[in-house]
């Protein structure tokens, strides 16, 4: 099982850049795609509907901000947009597809870069996520949480870690959040289960030749439950062409999506 996930930064905008004329060659079971900033019914295009896929969005109730969407292979079982957090759901930032007993979830956590409120409103998220994720991992349930986490856990995870640890996106507290998540918690960073280099980045900046430079953050991930941490084969992040200022991150499973 093939699992790619990309914060678009407006879906359209990746579709002009080409994103849905590299997808079919990929031969992805399930896309996630974060920050598609966009309403459902501006993408009415079949551009957004790319066969064989069902495609399913959750959206910001404000233009143009936020969104997520899933597309599958197999038809899922049930589709659960938000995570019942009012503040956040309105945001449109989880949207999750269950195939038997796995669930696949595209997932945008809020970015604290803005403003200082902007930052708290991430600490309430993080405050609100936190039990969500303790809760699932009791469930009799696999899950991949794929998006865009606005969190690099560790120094190998951002070039220039040191100047930034005052910065939203590795302040001491949110790394803390993300040694609780993948400590106590259990669950997996599947990326690190099989790349354990440094400068493995999946987004950049747009000043300062950042992209040319390769002077990036490692934010994106696909967070998995320990019983598939075996299932992991492969991970890779594309960066031969950019259809955003994130790259798609692709994950292969030792799973079969049809069976699951």
């Amino acid at each position: 099982m093939r699992v790619v996930s990309l914060n678009a930064n407006g879906i359209r905008s990746a579709a002009r850049k080409g994103f849905f004329r590299w997808l079919p060659a990929q031969r992805a079971d399930v896309i996630c795609i974060q920050e598609t900033k966009a309403q459902e019914h501006q993408l009415d295009h079949g551009t957004f509907r790319p066969g064989p896929f069902h495609c399913h969005y959750f959206d910001a109730e404000k233009k143009g901000y936020s969104g997520v969407a899933i597309y599958s292979r197999r038809a899922p079982d049930r589709i659960i947009r938000g995570l019942g957090f009012e503040e956040f759901d309105r945001e449109g930032r989880y949207i999750e597809a269950q195939f038997g007993r796995l669930s696949v979830a595209s997932v945008y956590l809020p970015s604290g870069s803005s403003s200082e409120a902007r930052q708290q409103a991430k600490f309430r998220f993080l405050d609100l996520f936190m039990p969500w994720l303790r809760k699932i991992r009791r469930r009799r349930r696999e899950y991949i949480l794929c998006g865009d986490w606005n969190i690099a856990h560790k120094p190998i995870d951002l070039r220039n870690w040191r100047a930034n640890q005052k910065n939203s996106g590795f302040l001491p507290q949110e790394r803390a959040w993300m040694d609780e998540l993948f400590g106590p918690v259990g669950f997996v960073d599947a990326f690190r289960v099989v790349n354990h280099e440094p400068d493995q980045y999946t987004w950049w900046s747009n000043r300062g030749r950042a992209w040319e430079k390769n002077v990036g953050w490692r934010i994106d991930y696909q967070v998995v439950t320990p019983g598939l941490r075996e299932a992991v084969s492969a991970a890779r992040i594309y960066k031969r062409k950019r259809y955003s200022d994130h790259a798609p991150l692709t994950i292969d499973y030792d799973l079969d999506l049809g069976s699951a």
